[in-house]
This record gives C-alpha cells, sequence and structure tokens, in this order.
C-alpha cells in the first residue's frame, strides 16, 4: 500500500490540457499557483495574465498547457474529483459491511478537506474551497453538453456511481439511489458554501458538520 500511494497518479481527461500540466516543473507550478490565486480573488476576477504575473513566466506560456481558463477550472475539479475517487476506494476497499463502508464514504466527501501529502504542488484545503465556490462553473455554461460528450464529468459522473453501488449495496430496493449519490456529492458543497455564508439558512455550524447532517439523512432515507 505505501508503495502505491508513492506511485500514485490523479489522471484527468487529456483533451482538457494542451501539454500535461504534470510532465514539467512549470505546468506543476501553473497547477500550483492557480489554485491560490482563484481562491484569492475567485474565478470570475482570474486571468492568465495575472497568474503569469504570479508566477513570473509569460502568459503564452500558460496558453500552452490550457486553451483558456474555463479548461483550467475543469481541470481543476476533475483532479478534485479525481483525488475524491481515490480516497473512496483506497479507504473502503478492505471493509465488507456496507453499512460501515457507505457510513465512510459519507465521511470523505462531506467532511473538511485536510492537506494530502503526497501531492506536494497541489493545496487540497484551497482547492476545496475553489470546488465549493465554483464547481458549478464548470457546468452552468451553454457547452455543457458538448463537454459531456467530450468526457470531462467523467471522474465526477463515475465518484458518484461508486457511491450509487454502495447505496444499492446498503437497501437493493431503494428507488431513488442515483438522486441521492448526486445529493450527497453536491449537496455537502451547497451546506458547506451556507455554512460559511448563509449560517441562518443552515442547521451547520461549528458543532453540527455537513457529515452530521449526511449521515443522518442518508440512514434514515434508506431505512437502516
Amino acid at each position: 500500500m505505501e508503495e502505491l500511494l508513492k506511485n500514485l497518479q490523479i489522471r484527468v481527461n487529456e483533451n482538457l490540457y494542451l501539454k500535461d500540466p504534470e510532465s514539467s516543473s512549470l505546468g506543476k507550478k501553473i497547477i500550483e499557483n492557480s489554485i491560490i490565486l482563484i481562491e484569492e480573488i475567485g474565478f470570475e476576477g482570474f486571468t492568465f495574465k495575472k497568474l503569469g504575473d504570479r508566477i513570473q513566466s509569460p502568459e503564452a506560456s500558460i496558453y500552452r498547457y490550457f486553451e483558456n481558463k474555463h479548461k483550467l477550472l475543469l481541470y481543476l475539479t476533475s483532479w478534485y474529483w479525481s483525488w475524491k475517487e481515490y480516497q473512496l476506494v483506497i479507504k473502503t476497499y478492505s471493509i465488507p459491511n456496507p453499512q460501515k463502508k457507505l457510513d465512510l464514504i459519507l465521511e470523505i466527501i462531506t467532511q473538511s478537506v485536510e492537506t494530502d501529502s503526497n501531492f506536494s504542488h497541489i493545496n487540497e484545503v484551497k482547492l476545496n474551497t475553489i470546488v465549493i465556490n465554483e464547481n458549478s462553473k464548470s457546468f452552468l455554461t451553454k457547452e455543457v453538453d458538448e463537454d459531456n460528450k467530450q468526457g470531462y464529468f467523467l471522474i465526477y459522473k463515475r465518484l458518484i456511481n461508486r457511491i450509487k453501488d454502495i447505496i444499492l449495496e446498503v437497501n437493493p430496493n431503494y428507488p431513488f439511489p442515483s438522486s441521492l449519490a448526486s445529493t450527497i456529492v453536491d449537496g455537502s458543497l451547497h451546506q458547506h458554501f451556507l455554512k460559511k455564508h448563509f449560517p441562518t439558512i443552515t442547521d451547520c455550524n461549528k458543532v453540527v458538520s455537513p457529515t452530521d447532517f449526511y449521515k443522518n439523512l442518508v440512514f434514515k432515507t434508506l431505512d437502516v
């Protein structure tokens, strides 16, 4: 297992980039600093020119890796969901009990993120903030259907389907497993957002976490 973690690489759809950012020190620098900058100023204010100024590299050098900032956002969110899928697979592979497996999955998906030392150039805490604030911008576009055909959301959908399969292991008769699985993934982001920005319309706070809410919701819904 230790060897597996050392050699692990998170893979995303190769059509999202012109040159693999993992293939060079500049590419990794682009990813590292784009996360920091988007978390600081938001996706709307983010530009390749600002990123180039930050990393002291010409704006044109960034365009050699990504066609535009939307493709970069798709790359970052895809990386995040692939990282979550990796955690889900690694941490649950040896758990035979479906209820215990689902309980752990709910923690992995809904809990606050901690830094993962396996990926030194990616700040997962800041990336999590970006996903909470900006994830919907990756697919709420006129091009969403074409982007979907290109497979840009494959990892995100695969993660949800993994959760759906575990839900059916817990309760094979539950009629809405896909809807529940997608609600867990997207709803947990929304609860984290509400907790920080609109605390009067969520019960999540310093004491009650989104994980507490979703464990209660899911297991009561599945009647187990």
